[in-house]
């Protein structure tokens, strides 16, 4: 990393872009060896809100008989308007750009506050079932807080727990795991459908951000929910056994890896770019195999098995050269 560093300040300064004297002053400022430990304070805070609201909900579950719903609903609410006030009162309110609190202990206290008005709502709806049988409104109300916590407070921890709830709402859970052992694509090709048409809307939405200059920060996270809830929708339906199916969803593929190509390079994305690739290659893969899957390979199978190490060396060689040739791109 250092030898990075150097280099590119080299760099800077044979094309002109920096002075001598500026050239100099940066050598000797990475004399001292000076480093930072932002990065590590904004984990430890992260931990730290993550580990309180866990153990509230322990607190929770393992109490629930001996403290009283009333008593833990009350005490939920008052650390949520604490945190709230707090954020409310040191806040510099909406703004369509980049925001940031002046101390960052701020931003985990919105995190807090929301995580925390998630657990009420739900444990609100379990216990008392305010929204009936409607458990789709539970998870609405949260999630509509969520986005409106995270565009006002310029949040991005928060944009990823309601673009979450989003995506519960309409029947998916985001994670690919959970994508993956959790969702019956097969049973259900509505909810193939819908995870596709939100990942849709999703785009959408960034693109119309762009275009009004709101929050533009916030599009790579938008688009990164975007390309794993199409890609793994239409991978997991390119095994179906109805042809029209896995055609349409090869199709989606298609048209999501070329997107997700362009905007790789346009928000200069490395996450992006891997997971374009990644979820390309393996969707190419199973559609070559069910090009071929009635073709007899009998007579061949032996030049197909010492074809196969080749292949995928070979594919793990292009990999890797795409890899670093997008970098090479987006650092120059």
């Amino acid at each position: 990393m250092k030898k990075f560093s150097e280099h590119s300040t080299v760099t800077l300064f044979e094309k002109g872009l920096i002075t001598e004297n500026q050239f100099e002053e940066i050598k000797s400022y990475r004399s001292l060896n000076i480093f930072s430990v932002n990065a590590e304070l904004k984990l430890f805070l992260y931990l730290s809100v993550l580990l309180f609201t866990s153990g509230i909900g322990i607190l929770i579950y393992e109490n629930i008989d001996s403290i009283g719903h009333i008593a833990i609903l009350s005490l939920l609410l008052v650390v949520i308007a604490v945190c709230f006030f707090y954020c409310f009162k040191y806040a510099k309110g909406f703004q369509k750009g980049e925001t940031t609190f002046e101390h960052p202990v701020l931003e985990y206290l919105v995190l807090a506050g929301n995580i925390l008005t998630c657990i009420f709502i739900g444990y609100l709806q379990f216990q008392y079932k305010p929204f009936g049988e409607h458990y789709g409104l539970a998870t609405l109300v949260p999630t509509v807080v969520s986005f409106f916590c995270a565009y006002y407070f310029d949040n991005r921890s928060v944009l990823t727990i309601a673009i979450t709830g989003l995506a519960a709402y309409v029947g998916l859970s985001v994670t690919p795991q959970d994508l993956l052992k959790n969702n019956d694509f097969y049973a259900s090709q509505s909810l193939s459908f819908s995870a596709v048409l939100l990942g849709v809307l999703l785009i959408l939405w960034t693109i119309y951000s762009r275009r009004i200059s709101l929050k533009i920060h916030f599009g790579l996270i938008f688009l990164t929910f975007a390309l794993h809830i199409i890609s793994i929708a239409a991978i997991n339906n390119l095994t179906s056994h109805d042809v029209l199916t896995w055609m349409v969803f090869a199709f989606f593929l298609m048209v999501s890896t070329y997107y997700f190509y362009k905007a790789s390079y346009e928000y200069h994305a490395m996450s992006l770019y891997v997971f374009m690739i990644l979820y390309g290659y393996i969707g190419a893969n199973i559609f070559l195999f069910r090009i071929f899957e009635n073709l007899d390979f009998s007579d061949i199978w032996e030049l197909v098995i010492l074809l196969l190490p080749a292949y995928f060396i070979g594919s793990i060689v292009m990999f890797i050269k795409l890899v670093k040739d997008f970098h090479k791109e987006i650092t120059e």
